[in-house]
């Protein structure tokens, strides 16, 4: 197990109820776990702001599957995107809609190369990347829960 340092926070009353509020929502045992959920989130989303980190992304977007060529177009884009792309599932939404959910990896700046461009066919509704990090290195011990 890692080693532990133990230190102070102040803050102000209400802040410190909506914190307290906002852990039991999500389930913690204390505000220990959370701070370090908290700290981790924002090292994660510093780390993916270079463009030059490795890191993994989901890609979700949702397209009217009746747009003509647009699947064949999408797949077409995917195979000369094979090695970067790790997985993708397809969900048949409704009778007009499709939703796509690709696995990226990669660096980050290709990455949102990829998702820029898959998002960008006509068709295509909308969607989003949510790219993170696997903390390699001293930050990545995880003991929550």
């Amino acid at each position: 197990m890692p080693q532990l340092a133990r230190f102070g926070v102040s803050m102000e009353n209400d802040l410190l109820e909506d914190f307290d509020a906002l852990i039991a929502e999500k389930g913690y045992n204390n505000r220990s776990e959370a701070i370090r959920d908290i700290i981790r989130n924002t090292i994660v989303q510093q780390q993916v702001r270079s463009g030059n980190k490795s890191g993994i992304g989901v890609l979700t977007f949702v397209y009217d599957h009746h747009r003509h060529d647009l699947e064949r177009n999408l797949t077409a884009f995917q195979h000369d995107h094979f090695n970067n792309i790790v997985s993708t599932t397809h969900v048949h939404v409704d009778h007009d809609n499709c939703l796509e959910v690709i696995i990226l990896k990669g660096t980050v700046s290709r990455m949102k190369k990829i998702a820029d461009r898959l998002l960008s066919f006509k068709g295509v509704k909308h969607g989003n990347l949510i790219l993170t990090s696997t903390m390699k290195g001293k930050h990545s011990h995880h003991t929550h829960k």
